[in-house]
Protein backbone atom coordinates (compact mmCIF):
# COMPACT_ATOMS: atom_id res chain seq x y z
CA UNK A 1 0.00 0.00 0.00
CA UNK A 2 1.49 3.40 -0.93
CA UNK A 3 2.42 5.31 2.31
CA UNK A 4 2.15 9.28 1.57
CA UNK A 5 5.40 11.67 2.29
CA UNK A 6 4.32 13.67 5.61
CA UNK A 7 8.25 15.40 5.66
CA UNK A 8 10.54 16.90 2.89
CA UNK A 9 13.40 18.99 3.29
CA UNK A 10 17.05 18.61 4.09
CA UNK A 11 16.69 15.60 6.01
CA UNK A 12 19.25 12.82 5.21
CA UNK A 13 16.04 10.50 5.34
CA UNK A 14 12.47 10.63 4.12
CA UNK A 15 9.55 10.52 6.90
CA UNK A 16 6.54 8.36 6.06
CA UNK A 17 2.82 8.38 7.81
CA UNK A 18 2.27 4.88 8.95
CA UNK A 19 0.55 2.21 6.34
CA UNK A 20 -2.35 1.48 7.51
CA UNK A 21 -3.18 -2.47 7.24
CA UNK A 22 -4.36 -3.73 3.44
CA UNK A 23 -7.86 -3.07 4.31
CA UNK A 24 -9.82 -5.41 2.52
CA UNK A 25 -8.14 -9.09 2.24
CA UNK A 26 -9.15 -11.24 -1.19
CA UNK A 27 -8.75 -14.91 -1.82
CA UNK A 28 -10.54 -16.55 -4.86
CA UNK A 29 -11.09 -20.37 -4.15
CA UNK A 30 -13.69 -22.62 -6.36
CA UNK A 31 -15.35 -19.42 -8.10
CA UNK A 32 -15.89 -17.70 -4.57
CA UNK A 33 -14.08 -14.25 -3.96
CA UNK A 34 -14.26 -14.05 -0.29
CA UNK A 35 -13.49 -10.03 0.98
CA UNK A 36 -13.00 -9.88 4.30
CA UNK A 37 -12.71 -6.42 6.03
CA UNK A 38 -9.42 -5.72 7.41
CA UNK A 39 -9.55 -3.22 10.11
CA UNK A 40 -10.25 -5.36 13.04
CA UNK A 41 -8.63 -2.05 15.62
CA UNK A 42 -11.88 -0.35 14.89
CA UNK A 43 -14.14 -2.97 14.50
CA UNK A 44 -14.07 -2.66 10.51
CA UNK A 45 -15.13 1.14 10.03
CA UNK A 46 -15.05 1.98 6.58
CA UNK A 47 -12.22 4.49 5.56
CA UNK A 48 -11.78 5.70 2.13
CA UNK A 49 -9.34 3.15 1.71
CA UNK A 50 -11.30 0.46 2.66
CA UNK A 51 -14.57 1.42 0.33
CA UNK A 52 -12.08 1.99 -2.64
CA UNK A 53 -10.53 -1.37 -2.58
CA UNK A 54 -14.21 -2.61 -2.44
CA UNK A 55 -14.99 -1.09 -5.28
CA UNK A 56 -11.89 -2.44 -7.23
CA UNK A 57 -12.74 -5.94 -6.11
CA UNK A 58 -16.29 -5.75 -7.02
CA UNK A 59 -14.98 -4.52 -10.48
CA UNK A 60 -12.69 -7.48 -10.59
CA UNK A 61 -15.45 -9.97 -10.09
CA UNK A 62 -17.65 -8.30 -12.70
CA UNK A 63 -15.25 -8.49 -14.99
CA UNK A 64 -13.30 -11.86 -14.59
CA UNK A 65 -15.40 -14.81 -15.50
CA UNK A 66 -14.19 -16.92 -12.86
CA UNK A 67 -15.35 -15.72 -10.33
CA UNK A 68 -19.13 -16.55 -9.76
CA UNK A 69 -20.17 -14.97 -6.63
CA UNK A 70 -18.64 -12.87 -3.81
CA UNK A 71 -18.63 -13.62 -0.06
CA UNK A 72 -18.19 -10.58 2.24
CA UNK A 73 -17.27 -10.71 6.08
CA UNK A 74 -15.29 -8.95 8.49
CA UNK A 75 -11.72 -9.92 10.88
CA UNK A 76 -11.85 -9.85 14.92
CA UNK A 77 -15.37 -9.39 16.88
CA UNK A 78 -17.07 -7.33 14.22
CA UNK A 79 -18.50 -7.04 10.78
CA UNK A 80 -18.64 -3.14 10.57
CA UNK A 81 -19.01 -0.26 12.62
CA UNK A 82 -19.96 1.60 9.84
CA UNK A 83 -18.13 4.82 8.47
CA UNK A 84 -15.01 5.80 10.68
CA UNK A 85 -15.86 8.69 12.55
CA UNK A 86 -12.21 8.47 14.04
CA UNK A 87 -10.61 9.28 10.43
CA UNK A 88 -10.85 12.20 8.63
CA UNK A 89 -14.60 12.56 8.96
CA UNK A 90 -17.38 11.29 6.90
CA UNK A 91 -17.61 14.33 4.51
CA UNK A 92 -15.33 17.13 3.04
CA UNK A 93 -14.35 19.85 5.01
CA UNK A 94 -15.04 23.16 4.37
CA UNK A 95 -13.54 26.19 5.01
CA UNK A 96 -15.77 26.86 7.88
CA UNK A 97 -15.07 23.95 8.99
CA UNK A 98 -18.56 22.24 8.67
CA UNK A 99 -18.65 19.20 6.63
CA UNK A 100 -20.59 18.15 3.51
CA UNK A 101 -21.43 14.94 4.14
CA UNK A 102 -23.45 14.85 1.02
CA UNK A 103 -20.79 15.12 -1.03
CA UNK A 104 -18.60 12.14 0.89
CA UNK A 105 -22.25 9.81 -0.20
CA UNK A 106 -21.39 11.47 -3.51
CA UNK A 107 -17.99 10.84 -3.98
CA UNK A 108 -17.82 7.27 -1.97
CA UNK A 109 -20.03 5.53 -0.38
CA UNK A 110 -23.13 5.33 -2.84
CA UNK A 111 -20.44 4.52 -5.72
CA UNK A 112 -20.44 0.94 -3.42
CA UNK A 113 -23.59 0.42 -2.93
CA UNK A 114 -24.50 0.63 -6.75
CA UNK A 115 -21.85 -1.59 -7.30
CA UNK A 116 -22.83 -4.02 -5.46
CA UNK A 117 -26.49 -3.84 -6.63
CA UNK A 118 -25.74 -4.01 -9.95
CA UNK A 119 -22.95 -6.55 -9.58
CA UNK A 120 -24.62 -9.75 -12.13
CA UNK A 121 -23.27 -12.13 -9.77
CA UNK A 122 -24.76 -13.16 -6.03
CA UNK A 123 -22.86 -11.51 -3.03
CA UNK A 124 -23.55 -13.34 0.45
CA UNK A 125 -22.58 -11.70 3.66
CA UNK A 126 -21.43 -13.21 6.69
CA UNK A 127 -21.93 -10.99 9.72
CA UNK A 128 -19.79 -12.10 12.26
CA UNK A 129 -20.90 -9.46 15.03
CA UNK A 130 -21.93 -5.86 15.08
CA UNK A 131 -23.19 -4.64 11.96
CA UNK A 132 -23.75 -0.54 12.92
CA UNK A 133 -24.75 2.43 10.89
CA UNK A 134 -23.71 1.97 7.21
CA UNK A 135 -22.47 -1.58 8.13
CA UNK A 136 -25.43 -2.82 8.57
CA UNK A 137 -26.83 -1.63 5.52
CA UNK A 138 -23.93 -3.30 3.53
CA UNK A 139 -24.90 -6.32 5.48
CA UNK A 140 -28.53 -6.01 3.78
CA UNK A 141 -26.97 -4.67 -0.10
CA UNK A 142 -26.23 -8.13 -0.15
CA UNK A 143 -28.72 -10.28 -1.81
CA UNK A 144 -28.16 -13.23 1.14
CA UNK A 145 -27.04 -12.36 4.82
CA UNK A 146 -26.61 -15.24 7.14
CA UNK A 147 -25.46 -13.82 10.66
CA UNK A 148 -23.76 -15.61 13.49
CA UNK A 149 -25.65 -15.99 16.65
CA UNK A 150 -24.17 -12.97 18.54
CA UNK A 151 -24.09 -10.36 15.25
CA UNK A 152 -26.39 -7.71 15.81
CA UNK A 153 -27.59 -4.74 13.43
CA UNK A 154 -27.78 -1.37 14.99
CA UNK A 155 -29.05 1.66 12.88
CA UNK A 156 -26.93 3.98 15.01
CA UNK A 157 -27.64 7.10 12.31
CA UNK A 158 -29.71 8.94 14.86
CA UNK A 159 -27.45 9.09 17.62
CA UNK A 160 -25.16 11.82 15.86
CA UNK A 161 -28.29 13.20 13.82
CA UNK A 162 -27.98 11.95 10.73
CA UNK A 163 -30.46 9.46 8.71
CA UNK A 164 -30.06 5.68 7.47
CA UNK A 165 -27.80 5.96 4.67
CA UNK A 166 -25.63 2.60 2.42
CA UNK A 167 -29.48 2.65 1.26
CA UNK A 168 -30.74 2.03 4.54
CA UNK A 169 -33.99 3.97 3.74
CA UNK A 170 -34.84 2.31 0.95
CA UNK A 171 -33.33 -1.93 2.22
CA UNK A 172 -35.51 -1.27 5.47
CA UNK A 173 -38.87 -0.49 4.36
CA UNK A 174 -38.53 -3.09 1.69
CA UNK A 175 -37.15 -5.84 4.48
CA UNK A 176 -38.96 -4.81 7.24
CA UNK A 177 -41.98 -2.76 6.28
CA UNK A 178 -42.81 0.61 6.82
CA UNK A 179 -43.36 0.31 10.30
CA UNK A 180 -40.79 -1.38 12.11
CA UNK A 181 -38.53 0.62 9.07
CA UNK A 182 -39.69 3.95 10.71
CA UNK A 183 -39.10 2.43 14.18
CA UNK A 184 -35.90 1.26 13.66
CA UNK A 185 -34.48 4.47 12.40
CA UNK A 186 -35.94 6.65 14.63
CA UNK A 187 -34.96 5.26 17.93
CA UNK A 188 -31.47 3.56 16.57
CA UNK A 189 -32.73 -0.10 18.37
CA UNK A 190 -30.14 -2.83 17.70
CA UNK A 191 -31.65 -5.68 16.74
CA UNK A 192 -29.97 -9.17 17.53
CA UNK A 193 -29.20 -11.40 15.30
CA UNK A 194 -32.86 -13.69 15.71
CA UNK A 195 -34.67 -11.07 15.92
CA UNK A 196 -33.26 -9.96 12.60
CA UNK A 197 -34.06 -13.23 11.27
CA UNK A 198 -37.87 -12.89 12.22
CA UNK A 199 -38.15 -9.37 10.88
CA UNK A 200 -36.76 -11.01 7.75
CA UNK A 201 -33.67 -8.91 7.75
CA UNK A 202 -31.09 -11.99 7.07
CA UNK A 203 -31.29 -15.73 5.64
CA UNK A 204 -30.54 -17.63 8.47
CA UNK A 205 -29.01 -17.53 11.91
CA UNK A 206 -25.66 -20.03 13.09
CA UNK A 207 -23.74 -20.56 15.82
CA UNK A 208 -20.55 -18.17 15.38
CA UNK A 209 -18.05 -20.93 15.33
CA UNK A 210 -19.94 -22.34 11.77
CA UNK A 211 -20.67 -19.26 10.65
CA UNK A 212 -18.44 -19.69 8.11
CA UNK A 213 -18.77 -22.60 6.95
CA UNK A 214 -22.12 -22.40 6.44
CA UNK A 215 -21.72 -19.47 4.23
CA UNK A 216 -19.63 -20.90 2.18
CA UNK A 217 -21.46 -23.56 1.36
CA UNK A 218 -23.71 -20.60 0.42
CA UNK A 219 -21.36 -19.05 -1.51
CA UNK A 220 -20.03 -22.33 -3.14
CA UNK A 221 -24.03 -23.52 -4.09
CA UNK A 222 -24.56 -20.25 -5.96
CA UNK A 223 -20.80 -20.57 -7.81
CA UNK A 224 -21.88 -23.96 -9.07
CA UNK A 225 -25.50 -22.54 -10.48
CA UNK A 226 -26.82 -21.02 -13.12
CA UNK A 227 -24.97 -17.08 -13.36
CA UNK A 228 -26.97 -15.99 -15.96
CA UNK A 229 -29.95 -16.63 -13.94
CA UNK A 230 -28.83 -15.16 -10.76
CA UNK A 231 -28.42 -11.90 -12.55
CA UNK A 232 -31.72 -11.69 -13.96
CA UNK A 233 -33.18 -12.58 -10.55
CA UNK A 234 -31.62 -9.54 -9.24
CA UNK A 235 -32.57 -6.74 -11.89
CA UNK A 236 -35.95 -8.25 -12.21
CA UNK A 237 -36.11 -8.12 -8.14
CA UNK A 238 -34.87 -4.39 -7.63
CA UNK A 239 -37.10 -3.26 -10.58
CA UNK A 240 -40.02 -4.88 -8.76
CA UNK A 241 -39.99 -1.62 -6.30
CA UNK A 242 -41.08 0.75 -9.02
CA UNK A 243 -42.42 -1.27 -11.56
CA UNK A 244 -46.12 -2.32 -11.99
CA UNK A 245 -47.34 -5.81 -12.47
CA UNK A 246 -47.60 -4.99 -15.89
CA UNK A 247 -44.48 -3.70 -16.28
CA UNK A 248 -43.05 -7.00 -14.47
CA UNK A 249 -44.91 -9.14 -16.68
CA UNK A 250 -42.90 -7.57 -19.36
CA UNK A 251 -39.68 -7.68 -17.43
CA UNK A 252 -40.16 -11.38 -16.76
CA UNK A 253 -41.20 -12.03 -20.34
CA UNK A 254 -37.78 -10.19 -22.07
CA UNK A 255 -35.61 -12.50 -19.51
CA UNK A 256 -37.28 -15.42 -19.98
CA UNK A 257 -37.11 -15.16 -23.56
CA UNK A 258 -33.11 -14.00 -23.50
CA UNK A 259 -32.66 -17.24 -20.72
CA UNK A 260 -34.16 -19.86 -22.57
CA UNK A 261 -31.55 -19.53 -25.10
CA UNK A 262 -29.13 -20.25 -22.86
CA UNK A 263 -26.78 -22.77 -22.55
CA UNK A 264 -27.56 -23.03 -19.05
CA UNK A 265 -31.03 -23.47 -19.36
CA UNK A 266 -30.64 -26.58 -22.15
CA UNK A 267 -28.09 -28.15 -19.43
CA UNK A 268 -30.60 -27.77 -16.72
CA UNK A 269 -33.49 -29.05 -18.61
CA UNK A 270 -31.39 -32.55 -19.74
CA UNK A 271 -29.95 -32.88 -16.51
CA UNK A 272 -33.67 -32.46 -15.03
CA UNK A 273 -34.84 -35.00 -17.68
CA UNK A 274 -31.90 -37.40 -16.72
CA UNK A 275 -31.73 -37.35 -13.17
CA UNK A 276 -28.89 -35.84 -12.54
CA UNK A 277 -26.57 -32.77 -11.30
CA UNK A 278 -26.79 -30.32 -13.99
CA UNK A 279 -23.11 -28.57 -14.81
CA UNK A 280 -23.44 -24.91 -15.44
CA UNK A 281 -21.09 -22.73 -17.71
CA UNK A 282 -22.36 -19.10 -17.20
CA UNK A 283 -23.46 -19.59 -21.08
Amino acid sequence: MRRDRMARGPEPMPVFAPMEETPVLSALEGGVLTLTLNRPQRLNAMSPQLIEALIAELKRAREDQSIRTVLLTGTGRGFCAGADLAGPGPGDAKPSGERDVGAAMDRIFNPLIRAMRALPKPIVAAVNGVAAGGGANLALASDIVIAARSARFDQAFVRISLIPDLGGTWFLPHTVGDARARALAMLGTSVPAEEAKRMGMVWDVVDDAALMDEAGKIARKLAAGPTLSYAAIKEAISAAATNTLDQQLDLERDRQRELGRSADFKEGVAAFLAKRPANFTGR
